[in-house]
């Protein structure tokens, strides 16, 4: 065709025609004129064969500092970006102009083609049903949402657990950080919900895990691990550290599962939930949804899962503590009250990632929030007022140097009133109306009410009147009515038992 170069295709095209075809019908054929094909016929080599390669149309910038400047810079650290070099170059020879900038990323690209390291190379895997489960944690504060808690901000991991096969995924909300603990429940939860248990189980290396443990109890929290994955008959395996792409199933699913958080609270219109379990519940039903995605496959896999046995095994780390006579123990930098009829006892305590449970010998005494130290070096607290107010009612000025003293108060009504009697009345006075106010909303289980007459107060800028509040909330004996019971006689029961009243 006329205005337009002849291809190598279109000429071994017409070379092949031209065996049982008359020159014209082959060119014809081919797509090109009838002097193209006697020049081709006269010529004999390909159209690519006879190009001359494009010489440069300028001077290249980096012909006197690529082999003697770049190249020796790219041997010495192969690490170096293009753009460090770049800077180095206009650094030394100021007369450079930027603009060529782009060419000595090309030319560093390819040299480094040509003679660069061998880079690691990922083998792409085959997988099939039931083999493979794997588990990370990943960090929910970026969030475009932050997420709260009554008001709250909520700091949180995600425990993500992940077939490889059917892509069945559970997640379960960490309050702390990675630990055994929160590994051990997420993916308990995890294999009971799904119904078996792969026959591998993929972790990262624990690192987290093992942050500012020493070599004991690093061999523990290794054997823990491995005795968890002998309950359910998996073996246990890790990735290399610092080699997310070994995890890659479950990394690249990650996003996916923040991605859809993030929608999800975005179309909510907030990220503040009422309590802990309703948030839980908002993650479950996420990840519900995507299971039911998936639901054949997985359904198909759960066929070649391993059986669960008949118990879980214990996720939690046991210690020991004596209750000492502040009725209290402290735990992992974190100070918690008890009741004070414990002082003296040694209490055994398991460890959950949100929760303490306590037992006397094998009775279970209670369960209690788990607290978490600061980031400062400075102990945590976890305090119930109600274990203690027996003891401070009797001498209310303990309460003016407490060390946990900000947080003995079950509601920010009361430290404000606390805050507003210290400057209006002096310090035994403020100790003891706050301390008599306390006490009533323990013993007349009056703490929300009791909290809402305080606000009225401070927001009318008043001072609580102890007696006024007493007999708002505590009933008077006199007020109340006089209930009068008549017994029936035995006898009617007789006549029931006999028949005789039919």
């Amino acid at each position: 065709m006329s205005g337009r170069h002849v291809n190598d295709h279109q000429m071994r095209l017409f070379m092949k025609h031209r065996q049982s075809d008359p020159l014209p019908v082959a060119a014809a054929k081919a797509g090109i004129s009838r002097a193209t094909a006697y020049r081709l016929l006269k010529d004999g080599r390909l159209p690519s064969q006879r190009a001359e390669p494009r010489g440069r149309r300028r001077p290249d910038p980096l012909a006197e500092i690529f082999d003697a400047e770049i190249v020796p810079l790219l041997q010495a650290a192969p690490g170096l970006r293009a753009v460090a070099i770049f800077e180095e170059m206009l650094r030394r020879h100021p007369d450079l102009s930027p603009g060529i900038r782009r060419t000595m990323e090309r030319r560093i690209r390819t040299w480094r083609a040509r003679h660069g390291e061998a880079q690691e190379v990922i083998f792409r895997q085959t997988h099939e049903p039931g083999r493979m489960g794997l588990s990370d944690f990943t960090d929910m504060g970026d969030l475009d949402v932050p997420v709260t808690v009554a008001g709250q901000p909520l700091r949180h991991l995600l425990y993500h657990f992940r077939l490889v096969w059917s892509g069945f995924e559970h997640a379960h909300v960490i309050l702390g950080g990675e630990s055994y603990v929160a590994l051990a429940e997420g993916l308990q939860n995890a294999l009971w919900a799904l119904g078996g248990a792969p026959r591998l189980h993929r972790s990262d290396s624990l690192s987290a895990a093992f942050r500012n443990l020493d070599a004991d109890a690093r061999t523990d929290l290794t054997r823990r691990y491995d005795v968890l994955c002998e309950h359910y008959a998996m073996e246990p395996t890790r990735n290399n550290r610092g080699v997310a792409h070994e995890n890659g199933a479950i990394e690249s699913a990650h996003g996916h599962l923040k991605h859809a958080v993030n929608d999800a609270l975005l179309m909510r219109g907030s990220g503040d939930f009422a309590d802990l379990a309703a948030y839980r519940a908002f993650i479950d039903e996420i990840v519900a949804r995507k299971n039911r995605r998936n639901a054949a496959r997985i359904d198909a896999e759960r066929a070649a899962l391993q059986p669960l046995p008949p118990v879980r095994t214990g996720d939690y780390e046991e210690t020991v503590v004596t209750i000492t006579s502040t009725s209290s123990f402290t735990l992992k930098k974190v100070f918690y009250t008890v009741p004070s009829r414990l002082i003296g006892h040694r209490v055994k305590v398991r460890l959950y990632d949100d929760r303490l449970d306590l037992f006397l010998g094998v009775t279970r005494l209670m369960t209690l929030r788990r607290g978490r130290a600061p980031g400062d070096g400075k102990h945590g607290h976890v305090i119930d007022y109600r274990h203690v107010i027996h003891s401070l009612r009797r001498k209310p000025m303990a309460l003016m140097n407490l060390v946990y003293r900000d947080q003995i108060f079950p509601r920010e009504a009361y430290r404000r009133t606390f805050d507003s009697l210290i400057e209006q009345l002096p310090e035994r006075a403020a100790c003891k109306i706050i301390v008599e106010l306390l006490s009533l909303a323990h013993e007349r289980g009056c703490e929300a009410d009791l909290a809402d007459a305080l606000t009225e107060d401070l927001e009318a800028r008043r001072l609580p009147d102890l007696a006024e509040v007493r007999a708002r909330f505590s009933p008077d004996p006199a007020s109340l009515p006089v209930v009068s019971v008549q017994l029936p006689s035995l006898a009617v029961y007789d006549t029931l038992l006999t028949g005789a009243a039919a």
